[in-house]
């Protein structure tokens, strides 16, 4: 059995790959290194043949979580180094993930500074999902959507039915181990911007996914944590609503009886929904 794998996600991305495949096994000789090709169409398949790799390939594009589940199940080494095929992680930075993981974490992941995001927009998002991610599980989250992370894959392997297909694989696995108890570092990276790309905030698709991943991040660890403070807000506005109608009209209003209602059903929910999480994180046997 290999010791380490390397898996690099891949859709149209032979240039990157014709970089960072010397590069990697230059580093890292001894490693299994495996390219998920997501449906490719350029020369993936070529760069892989001939810089001696092993791929992995799908007839049509899944996604990049997806892609990370596959390589995570061929897999045969006992550390799984997860990183970009298009040249913005850098291989060197291999080493320093896995001393960390040598110190006794289950995950060590890549965090990138402010001049690593892609564009003002992504990066103030990521910094408040640090933030909500840090308050949600009481414990410093650098970068919790970096996809250049290091895992012990017997640890790793047992969320892989939690991760999604398509974005925030890194979100999920991350809070996934925080809920588990498995010790989570976080080393700074340095990364490279992907030339002749330039990151466009379009409105619709990434409010939707700001809020899914809000979401994902407060049901994966704690539901409670985000459902109580909601239904607790609901009450107070129910309750200042009444001090308002009671002061001028002297009367109880439809709209206290519905905020109060509504502070029940979320605090309900969040409930069911923290009993529903520890269910997601039971092992028997």
């Amino acid at each position: 059995m290999s010791e380490l794998s390397i898996i690099l996600p891949a859709k149209n991305e032979a240039a990157g790959l014709s970089c960072v495949l010397p590069r990697l096994r230059a580093q890292h000789p001894q490693a299994e290194i495996i390219v998920v090709d997501d449906g490719s169409t350029d020369d993936t398949p070529a760069v892989c043949e001939r810089h001696g790799v092993r791929r992995l390939a799908s007839p049509y594009s899944m996604g990049n979580g997806a892609a990370v589940k596959r390589g995570a199940r061929a897999a045969t080494g006992d550390i799984l180094v997860f990183m970009d095929a298009d040249g913005q992680h850098h291989p060197e930075d291999v080493a320093r993930l896995l001393a960390r993981l040598d110190e006794g974490f289950d995950m060590v992941v890549g965090a990138r500074d402010w001049e690593g995001q892609a564009g003002v927009g992504r990066g103030l998002a990521n910094t408040f999902y640090n933030w909500l991610a840090t308050r949600m599980t009481g414990h410093r989250v650098a970068d919790l959507t970096s996809g250049f992370r290091a895992v012990r894959a017997a640890k790793f392997r047992e969320f892989l039915y939690l991760l999604p297909n398509g974005f925030s694989y890194p979100t999920t696995s991350t809070m996934a181990f925080f809920r588990s108890a498995y010790g989570v570092a976080y080393e700074p990276i340095k990364v490279e911007q992907r030339d002749g790309t330039q990151s466009h905030i379009k409105p619709l698709r990434d409010g939707i996914r700001f809020l899914l991943i809000i979401f994902k991040i407060a049901t994966l660890y704690s539901p409670l944590k985000l459902f109580v403070p909601t239904s607790a807000l609901f009450f107070l506005l129910g309750c200042l609503n009444y001090a308002r109608t009671f002061i001028l009209d002297g009367r109880l209003t439809n709209m206290s009886t519905l905020l109060w209602s509504a502070a029940v059903v979320v605090f309900l929910i969040g409930l069911v929904s923290e009993q529903v999480t520890s269910l997601m994180y039971r092992r028997d046997g």
